[in-house]
């Protein structure tokens, strides 16, 4: 039985990744977890009395608790979610994305160096890495070119993580996870703050409340939109490589949708239908209707200062040489998220 410790254990895809292991190895399963007043385990609840998973207090950020705590665990597997992970905030708290999803990074490889250098590690990447992108579908060969503090953080730890790959043969990998989403995703989240928002206003439209629209920014941006649950396991096999020669890869749908088709879709399927809406108005002044009930309108505080405008990602290397691919497709993944937030609301 060995041991893996998984960082941001609390979040969609730790909590994920905890159940994938417990339902498909024997392994310990460890999640890190940074101390809060307010407690905020709704994703792992579940997992409370598994007695092949507990918690211990780690703060990615504080570089002495991360080394007491690998050298204490020596764990088999590390798997960092741990991440300042909304891309919007980014610009107003860059020290905080870089220390989080860089510096945290480090402290861990230096750690595993000194303490577990026998450790698979993973460390979570994103398609926000290629940024301003210059040619599509994105491979892994693709440059790296971010367009926000976010980006940037993370493709500071990749380096690092190829470096200590490099320098002193650590089993370390760092994989370019397209958008994934799901039922535990942040409400912060453009697709998830669209889906609550649609249950919500399916209900009031049902006792006839007024509406009050939901807001958003770029419509159009375009985005490679997976579910996070087929992305875990992308993840496992990407940290069950041969030991002489890991590789860092893509995980993605090989499709792309805009942020307005997302909204159609999640509308369409509570009844909202398609042909029944129309979209009035150009720009920052444009709203989605539904007969004379303004659904959606835009808010310019949205806009981020610099906007990544399309990812689209290409995993047949993936496919090809793990042996992956997502199970859930785009609708799919609309449908199952908005029809867990329409089963959640209890009031309105």
């Amino acid at each position: 039985m060995k041991k893996i410790l998984i960082t941001g254990v609390t979040g969609q895809d730790g909590s994920h990744m905890a159940d994938y292991l417990l339902a498909n190895t024997e392994h310990t399963i460890i999640g890190g977890i940074r101390r809060l007043s307010v407690e905020n385990h709704k994703n792992i609840k579940h997992l409370k009395d598994n007695p092949r998973f507990f918690l211990i207090d780690l703060d990615v950020s504080d570089p002495q608790n991360t080394e007491k705590v690998i050298a204490k665990h020596k764990p088999d597997y590390f798997i960092n979610f741990a991440a300042n992970s909304f891309v919007g905030s980014s610009w107003d708290m860059p020290f905080n994305h870089m220390q989080t999803n860089c510096m945290a990074v480090l402290h861990q490889l230096e750690a595993l160096r000194r303490h577990s250098p026998h450790c698979r590690y993973y460390n979570a990447g994103s398609s926000e890495e290629f940024g301003d992108v210059v040619t599509t579908p994105q491979t892994e060969d693709h440059p790296l070119r971010p367009r926000s503090p976010y980006g940037a953080s993370k493709c500071a730890a990749r380096h690092l993580v190829k470096v200590y790959r490099d320098s002193y043969g650590l089993y370390a990998v760092q994989g370019w996870l397209f958008n994934h989403e799901g039922v535990r995703r942040g409400e912060e989240f453009v697709t998830r703050k669209i889906t609550k928002n649609v249950a919500r206003i399916l209900g009031h439209y049902e006792i006839g409340k007024p509406i009050v629209p939901l807001q958003l920014g770029n419509l159009d941006a375009k985005r490679d939109w997976s579910d996070a649950e087929d992305f875990v396991v992308g993840v496992w096999r990407m940290l069950n490589q041969d030991r002489e020669n890991p590789k860092d890869y893509i995980l993605s749908s090989n499709e792309t949708h805009t942020i307005r088709t997302f909204v159609e879709e999640a509308f369409n399927f509570v009844g909202f239908h398609r042909n029944e809406c129309q979209w009035k108005g150009e720009g920052k002044d444009e709203k989605y209707f539904h007969g004379s009930d303004c659904f959606v309108e835009i808010n310019p505080d949205f806009y981020r200062p610099a906007e990544v405008n399309l990812l689209l990602g290409d995993s047949t290397k993936a496919r090809k040489e793990l042996g992956w691919e997502p199970k859930t497709n785009f609708l799919q993944l609309v449908k199952k998220m908005v029809d867990n937030d329409v089963a959640s609301i209890i009031t309105w």
